[in-house]
């Protein structure tokens, strides 16, 4: 970390001195770090800093080293840090306070609230129903603290996985059915009367867990508009296989309306209508960009082959 990013964070902290603690990880293909800093003389002990830096060459673990792909992950960054200024203030849901945002050159840096201090501190490989309740808990608050707002400087439609943000994965998929049917499916989710902010990339282990089962949620590239439905099927399909995902898809979502109509104002029937109807569309959705980002990848299973199945003949 140059001088320049050390001095912001001494300003925005009140510290005497910092020490660069440990790297949390390397962001995706090159594209900077997330390490933890340890403050002196500061009214907290550390922060996290995700420290983006553009890489001269780019070096995807997939292959996938594209232009389009380039400019989607440069985009990611300046969505992140928009997300931070104007609308993260607003979440009921548990995340990172934002303590600055600065920029030099191609390279931007966040200084965030450490959760480990804030005593978040678990990260979950394996959770227990009790777990993935909270974690659902925590989208409903999420989805309903921006219901109906615009996501301007957001992503337009939420999530990594967009169809229009990721055309070679459709041009190389070889379920024919499935590449016809992508843009309904697709239009289908994007033109639901209720629309909220979508995390864009809720999987497990962007939550982080507090020891009495609390949960706040990280990472925030591919915020934008969209579905609930969304962030509550690539979740599920983060952390249970497919049996769970067949046995527990009811209580899943009766747990998830359950917590999402007691954080409105008032009880919204309509939504809960249409967004149950859209939860396969929306795991049909992931599906196609699964199978043609990594035909081989775990994800893949006899329960998404088949509602996605369902959803195309529904069309």
């Amino acid at each position: 970390m140059n001088e320049y990013f050390k001095s912001i964070i001494l300003q925005k902290t009140g510290a005497s001195s910092l020490i660069e603690k440990e790297m949390i990880q390397e962001l995706w293909s090159g594209y900077g770090k997330i390490m933890r800093v340890g403050l002196k003389n500061a009214s907290i002990e550390s922060v996290v800093v995700k420290h983006v830096q553009l890489p001269a060459y780019k070096n995807h673990p997939r292959g996938w080293n594209t232009d389009i792909g380039h400019q989607r992950k440069v985009k990611s960054y300046k969505v992140e840090t928009t997300w931070y200024d104007t609308y993260s203030k607003n979440s009921t849901a548990r995340l990172p306070q934002c303590l600055a945002i600065d920029r030099q050159d191609d390279e931007v840096m966040m200084v965030l609230e450490d959760l480990d201090e804030a005593g978040y501190s678990l990260r979950k490989g394996t959770v227990t129903w009790e777990e993935i309740s909270s974690c659902l808990a925590w989208l409903a608050q999420f989805h309903a603290s921006y219901l109906g707002k615009a996501p301007d400087g957001l992503w337009e439609v939420g999530t990594y996985w967009h169809l229009e943000t990721r055309p070679h994965e459709l041009a190389v998929l070889e379920d024919q059915r499935l590449r016809e049917a992508a843009s309904t499916i697709n239009e289908k989710l994007n033109t639901c009367k209720y629309k909220t902010f979508v995390h864009g990339d809720a999987k497990l282990a962007n939550f982080c867990f507090a020891q009495d089962g609390q949960v706040a949620g990280v990472d925030f590239q591919y915020v934008g508009g969209g579905c609930g439905m969304k962030d509550v099927a690539y979740f599920i399909g983060s952390c249970l296989n497919e049996k769970e995902c067949e046995r527990l898809e009811a209580q899943i979502l009766d747990t998830y309306f359950t917590c999402l109509q007691s954080e409105l104002k008032e009880r919204n029937e309509a939504l809960e209508t249409e967004w149950r109807s859209l939860y396969r569309v929306a795991w049909a959705d992931f599906h196609r960009f699964i199978k043609g980002w990594s035909p081989d990848h775990w994800k893949i299973n006899s329960y998404s082959e088949r509602i996605t199945a369902e959803v195309i003949n529904s069309l």
